[in-house]
C-alpha cells in the first residue's frame, strides 16, 4: 500500500508529530511477537503513550529519566491516583513547558493501537501453532541466559561489597531433564528439538 492510500490513522499522526520514528515498526514487531514474546495491544498503549510524554518533554527541552517518565505517567492516568498529584505533577510538567492538555488529547488507546496495526500497517498475526515448539525452546534458553546473567552480576556486586571471596567464579546454568520411563537425561533445550525421549520407539 502506498503512503497516500493507507488510512488517516490517530497514531500515524501522532508519530508524525512527536517525530517518533521507527515507532511504527517497533510497535509491529512488539504486537506479533517478531523479535520475541508478543506484547498486548493494552501494554503498546502505554508503551506508546509514554514515548509521547517523552517526546512531548523532549521538545520542550527537559531531558527525563525514564523512571520519571514512568511515573509521570502514571499520575496523569492512573485511576486511583489522589487529585492533588495529579494537579501538582500538571503544574511541574507546564512549568518545564509542556501542554499537559494538548499530550494528553494525543494519548491513544489500544483500539487505536489495533487500528494503526491492521489497517495502516497492514500487520497481521502469525499462525501461533506453527514455530510453537521453536519459540518455547527459545524463551527457555532466553530464561538461562538471563539467570546466568543475574548471577553473574550478583557474585561480582557481592564481591565488590567484600561480602564474597574474591575468586574467579563460572557461572552454569544447566535444566535438565531425565525420563522417568528409561532414565535418559537431557538438556532441556535438547529433549524439545528432539521431540521428547524416544525409549518407547
Amino acid at each position: 500500500m502506498s503512503e497516500s492510500s493507507r488510512p488517516n490513522t490517530k497514531v500515524a499522526r501522532v508519530i508524525d508529530k512527536y517525530d517518533l520514528a521507527g515507532k511504527g515498526a517497533e510497535l509491529e514487531d512488539d504486537w506479533t511477537g517478531a523479535t520475541g514474546d508478543r506484547t498486548s495491544l493494552r501494554d503498546l498503549a502505554d508503551e506508546f503513550n509514554r514515548s509521547v510524554l517523552e517526546a512531548a518533554l523532549r521538545q520542550a527541552g527537559e531531558a527525563v529519566a525514564e523512571t520519571d517518565i514512568d511515573s509521570a505517567y502514571r499520575t496523569l492516568t492512573g485511576d486511583d491516583v489522589p487529585r492533588a498529584d495529579e494537579m501538582r505533577k500538571r503544574r511541574e510538567l507546564e512549568g518545564s513547558g509542556v501542554d499537559v492538555d494538548d499530550v494528553l488529547s494525543d494519548f491513544v488507546t489500544h483500539q487505536a493501537i489495533y487500528t494503526y496495526l491492521t489497517e495502516y500497517r497492514e500487520a497481521e498475526l502469525p499462525d501461533r501453532s506453527e514455530n510453537l515448539l521453536e519459540r518455547k525452546t527459545e524463551t527457555l534458553e532466553r530464561l538461562q541466559g538471563r539467570t546466568t546473567a543475574v548471577t553473574e552480576s550478583t557474585i561480582e556486586t557481592l564481591v565488590s561489597g567484600d561480602q564474597l571471596t574474591d575468586r574467579e567464579y563460572e557461572v552454569f546454568v544447566d535444566v535438565r531433564v531425565v525420563c522417568s520411563e528409561c532414565g535418559t537425561d537431557y538438556t532441556a533445550s535438547e529433549l524439545l528439538r528432539r521431540g521428547g525421549c524416544d525409549c518407547g520407539t
